[in-house]
């Protein structure tokens, strides 16, 4: 037993009182002499003896009754082990999109929040955090609004984060009891491999898990445009029945434009594929009904028209196969010699390819550098008489690069590096039996640039990364037989594709994106992206030629955006949720050591109820005192 006030057991020295009473009579008696009367006599000894046992029962009863009073007024308790120990909780409240998965017409989020507000005590002090959202030292009082309107997010918070998130909500004393609750449905995601539970805290699961164990989403898209036919839309499915078609709808802007169904192989998968009018703008949405998740039965992407890349050819060869390649479809190409170059030419172009010059003025050199600073790309074809001194000087510019001396031997090209991002998606295998070209004279050459074609022997070809390129050999068919390879067209396409980042035509919320478009800001403009009732500001770095976008945190919500420069939509940039929370994959969890498993909210709140009980006797020993207070009246009245 324990005391609430342990001081006042000091009152208990008052029970040696009424011990001194009883022992130290202080009346004295007078002895009255009688008549030997044997009666008399008689009468006197029962009456002595009736005498002292009610002095004996008034002692012992008013010892009992001070001593029932002093210990009610120090208030005994029972408690458990920690109940008496100061207590900090946080709970960490799975708002992901896997906790839309509904039980009796509720999602699990809804549900384990009613639980919370019907279970937790209104004035207890904790806190709380969800995957986008904190609440420090807060009662539910304060925040049970914001609890009932919290919204679901594809940002699922790891394991190790959750950890990490709910230590800085901590206080730093040692001296409490730190316990952590997690009320998730707990995918299978939320954990790494080599997770480990902070030991030092007393951890809490409460799982929220629906019977349903299926759930149909759209993973993702591929578009396949020819200019002149139809282009093909094909769609990924993972998650449905076999046995049970699902109809598939296709959206341009609010306009119904295409129906099927998808049919799903055993392993649940299916691929449906659309047709769609090429050189069309088409703000896409693909629909399908669901009973389970609802974040993944809509897809969103866009089609707009693909701005033109600009690309300077300046030439003292050949320049016929740069204008094959460069299609007036996808490039503005334009050929200058480099004695009619007018140097202001190169503002506003994507990409400037030196072909075959015999040497690079210095004025040339500078407007390169400027170019490339700017964000341009640059391409170097060597001539068959190029002049050292001038190449080195503008080339010592890009990775230390240095022509040393050509040689006058014959090589074919025989290395690929495909795992450059200019050959990236290029090859379906690497290849091992491509007939490669080859060159009659080359240049030697020092870098540090990554190769990315290779002579016999290890030499390099063609290296550079990142819109600068440069070839050790010229490309002209009295030296190399290049130009007639099937290499020629994704190398020379890639070099010139990379110098403005097209949005595709969708891409992943969370992931970092980057885009180019090609516009030119001014001072004072900036882009803005936005859609209905949302609007947000991009990173954007500005370029003489281009601007270009970055996303990371921004957007937060799925949809169509456009990006608007001063009231005029320049272009659009479709964002969906990642798809990762779609397979409902569920951890094991008898298989966790260290953690104290519950199977509901309100069975938490009983057992931590149950933890910090303490069991208060003060008020029976209050009716113990008055009880005595009775016997001792009754022994007065009755007891002679």
């Amino acid at each position: 037993m324990q005391f609430k006030h342990p001081e006042i057991l000091w009152a208990l020295l008052l029970l040696l009182i009424p011990i001194f009473i009883h022992l130290f009579q202080l009346r004295r008696f007078k002895r009255t002499p009688f008549t030997n009367v044997a009666m008399l006599q008689k009468v006197v000894a029962e009456s002595r003896k009736s005498n002292t046992l009610k002095k004996w029962l008034l002692l012992l009863t008013r010892l009992l009754l001070i001593a029932a009073l002093v210990i009610a007024f120090a208030q005994p308790f029972f408690a458990s082990n920690t109940a008496l120990t100061d207590k900090e909780t946080v709970i960490y409240l799975d708002n992901s999109f896997s906790m839309q998965a509904k039980n009796n017409g509720l999602s699990l989020l809804e549900q384990s929040v009613q639980d919370l507000i019907k279970h937790a005590g209104d004035d207890e002090v904790f806190s709380l955090f969800t995957n986008g959202h904190t609440y420090k030292n807060v009662s539910l009082k304060e925040i049970q609004n914001e609890l009932l309107s919290l919204n679901h997010t594809h940002d699922q918070l790891s394991m190790d984060a959750v950890y990490l998130k709910a230590n800085s909500l901590f206080s730093s004393s040692t001296n409490t009891l730190k316990r952590i609750v997690l009320i998730s449905d707990f995918q299978q995601n939320m954990f790494s491999d080599n997770v480990e539970l902070d030991t030092r805290l007393e951890t809490y699961f409460v799982p929220q898990r629906t019977t349903l164990a299926q759930n149909t989403s759209i993973d993702s898209i591929f578009v396949e445009e020819h200019p002149t036919e139809q282009s093909k839309l094909s769609v990924l499915l993972s998650g449905g029945d076999a046995e049970e078609p699902l109809p598939i709808s296709l959206f341009n802007q609010n306009l119904l434009i295409a129906k099927t169904s998808a049919n799903f192989t055993a392993n649940g998968t299916a691929r449906v594929e659309f047709t769609i009018p090429s050189n069309t703008e088409i703000q896409g949405l693909l629909s399908i009904q669901d009973h389970s998740l609802a974040y993944d039965n809509q897809f969103y992407f866009n089609i707009d028209k693909k701005e033109k890349i600009k690309v300077l050819s300046i030439s003292e060869s050949d320049s016929d196969y740069l204008r094959r390649l460069f299609r007036q479809e996808e490039f503005e190409f334009q050929n200058y010699e480099l004695g009619q170059l007018d140097y202001s030419a190169l503002d506003g172009q994507n990409v400037v390819i030196l072909n075959g010059i015999a040497a690079i003025p210095n004025g040339l050199q500078q407007t390169l550098r400027t170019f490339k600073q700017d964000g341009g790309t640059i391409i170097v074809v060597p001539s068959m008489e190029s002049d050292l001194i001038s190449y080195n000087q503008f080339l010592s510019s890009f990775f230390a690069t240095r022509m040393v001396r050509p040689y006058n031997t014959e090589k074919q090209i025989t290395g690929i590096s495909f795992d450059h991002p200019l050959y990236q998606n290029v090859f379906e295998k690497r290849v091992q039996n491509f007939q490669f070209p080859s060159t009659n004279n080359a240049y030697q050459v020092t870098t540090r640039a990554p190769r990315i074609l290779s002579l016999e022997g290890g030499e390099p070809f063609l290296s550079g990364l990142d819109g600068f390129y440069f070839f050790t050999a010229a490309l002209d068919l009295e030296n190399s037989n290049f130009k007639n390879s099937p290499l020629i067209v994704p190398t020379f396409y890639n070099m010139a594709a990379f110098s403005l980042k097209s949005p595709e035509t969708q891409h992943t919320l969370g992931n970092h994106t980057e885009i180019d478009l090609a516009t030119n800001l001014g001072n004072d403009n900036i882009l803005k992206v936005s859609k209905e009732n949302y609007e947000f500001i991009p990173r954007q770095q500005s370029f003489p030629n281009r601007v270009r976008l970055e996303f990371d945190e921004n957007p937060e919500e799925d949809g169509i955006y456009g990006i608007d420069k001063s009231g005029e939509v320049l272009r659009h940039i479709s964002f969906n949720y990642p798809r990762s929370e779609s397979y409902l994959n569920y951890l094991p969890l008898t298989s966790m050591n260290n953690v104290d498993i519950q199977d509901s909210i309100s069975g938490l709140f009983e057992h931590l109820e149950a933890e910090n009980s303490i069991t208060a006797y003060w008020k029976w020993f209050v009716i113990l005192a008055l009880f005595l207070a009775l016997v001792e009246v009754l022994i007065q009245k009755f007891v002679t």
